[in-house]
């Protein structure tokens, strides 16, 4: 990562363990790629899944030491705790209904935490867990990562220094296919827990990448949501969750006397798409948008002038864009190497936190328990609003 010298990330690799993410399972492997990207993260322990068999053979296939694969999250927590090697950080790769339990047990066992998202299950225990995390002082980094890609990091630098002027509107959109026919009736593991209410909460599409899509906004266009209105549909016969989501947004006034309003589309029933994050804002000088499958273009249009393309590294890119890049412009980057500055970001931000006794630098940016809870405020609010047939809500 250009820019993080070894000064604020050196002293050798930070010990990491896994909560999930054994045979089968997608976001593991992704989380354990971005981990070992900048020689950050070293993995030593394991609870990689709650079927113990399953369990021992991902650790095996990993490397992990036999006596470091543990059964539970509760017993790996209470195990490395103890050791003098013991894990600095644990990342917890499950369905959304072991996230906040998982956490909590190494929150009190001393322990920095790595989650993926949503936060939670329910609005409130998200806020018992922000509670917990602000009385540890541990480090607790969210996933969320498309605030990592360097463009859009170029995008909300541009809107805070007030290129775009007064933000008017904001489109957020995140369609995919994958669950246009009933695939979890067939058995596939990441369709069925994202289809349970149990295990997934309260969201389905809403929950997994209308998140994302809010999240990213939010990032980038720096301004906080008042009311939404929202309908949520589940098209596929039986589905108990969501997999459509039309929302409408009005946020708070930012020192103007005309507050912007945006949309968010999320789907998991549109055909074509296969991962298709978009984010748009407009203001009163200009606009920006950019796209997940594109990743290193940022496409800038001033009022009254042409369009401008951004590259990443190329003409135009601010520094907090570099900071975030690895290789020179005309050189792809994309998905793992967002996971991976994620990963860079908690890695300084724990090596401030447990080996030096302080804070960060002020450019180290991630989302943070905060962005969790306001997710789940978001996913509960868009929920009671369709309730209501599609009722302006607070968040």
């Amino acid at each position: 990562m250009v820019g993080a010298s070894k000064s604020e990330t050196g002293g050798g690799p930070i010990r990491y363990g896994m909560v999930g993410g054994g045979q089968g399972a997608f976001i593991g492997a992704v989380h354990r790629i971005a981990a070992r990207m900048d020689n950050e993260f070293v993995l030593v322990a394991g609870a990689l899944s709650s079927d113990p068999a399953r369990a021992k053979a991902s650790a095996e296939e990993l490397g992990l030491d036999p006596a470091r694969s543990y059964g539970s999250f509760a017993e790996m927590a209470k195990a490395e705790a103890k050791r003098p090697d013991g894990i600095e950080a644990v990342a917890i790769v499950t369905p959304n209904n072991v996230h906040v339990p998982a956490a909590k047990a190494f929150l009190e066992a001393g322990i920095h935490v790595i989650c993926d998202k949503p936060l939670a299950t329910t609005l409130a225990e998200a806020k018992k867990l922000a509670a917990l995390v602000e009385k540890s002082g541990k480090v607790f980094v969210l996933t969320h990562n498309y605030t990592a890609y360097p463009m859009v990091r170029q995008a909300r630098e541009m809107v805070a220094k007030g290129q775009l002027g007064d933000i008017r509107i904001v489109q957020s959109e995140y369609p995919q296919d994958w669950l246009t026919e009933d695939l979890a009736a067939t058995g596939q593991k990441q369709a069925a827990w994202r289809s349970d209410p149990k295990q997934a909460g309260a969201g389905g599409a809403l929950g997994d990448i209308g998140t994302h899509a809010y999240n990213l906004a939010r990032f980038v266009c720096g301004l906080e949501l008042d009311t939404l209105s929202a309908d949520l549909d589940a098209f596929v016969p039986g589905r108990q969750l969501d997999d459509n989501v039309n929302v409408m947004l009005r946020f708070k006034p930012a020192g103007k006397s005309h507050p912007a309003k945006g949309m968010l589309w999320a789907s998991q029933v549109a055909p074509g798409h296969e991962n298709g994050l978009k984010l748009r804002i407009y203001g009163s000088k200009g606009g920006l948008e950019w796209v997940q499958a594109d990743p290193n273009y940022l496409w800038y249009t001033p009022f009254g002038q042409p369009k401008q393309l951004i590259t990443r590294n190329g003409a135009g890119a601010l520094p907090v864009a570099g900071r975030v890049s690895r290789v020179p412009s005309g050189h792809p980057e994309g998905y793992l190497e967002g996971f991976a500055n994620i990963y860079q970001e908690a890695a300084r931000a724990i090596r401030a936190a447990r080996r030096k006794g302080g804070k960060p630098a002020k450019d180290v940016i991630f989302p943070t328990i905060h962005d969790g809870v306001e997710g789940m405020a978001f996913i509960e609010a868009c929920v009671k609003s369709s309730n209501k047939n599609g009722a302006w809500t607070k968040l």
